[in-house]
């Protein structure tokens, strides 16, 4: 009888990789400093605006609110092009 064939090891999935950890330290520095600006300067936008037009509180906090979700989609496009370039995961 022959011998049997050697099963191939499986491919390395996604989650096997290892973390390097100098990486994720800054990715999430990053995060933190660049969110907090990010976010913050659009909500001070908003804000601002808020109070340069006089506006209802309930509209300035609109204004603060919608200013506030659009940092943080910006925050997000920024954190997925950091991800590409210095990737946390070899």
């Amino acid at each position: 009888m022959p011998d049997p064939l050697p099963v191939p090891s499986p491919d390395p999935s996604p989650g096997s990789k290892r973390i390097d950890w100098l990486n994720l330290s800054t990715l999430v520095a990053v995060a933190i400093l660049v969110g907090t600006e990010m976010v913050g300067a659009s909500w001070a936008a908003g804000w601002a605006l808020g109070g340069l037009m006089q506006l209802d509180p309930m509209v300035s906090r609109s204004i603060e609110a919608v200013f506030a979700v659009c940092g943080f989609v910006l925050l997000y496009y920024f954190m997925r092009t950091a991800i590409r370039h210095e990737p946390f995961r070899r």
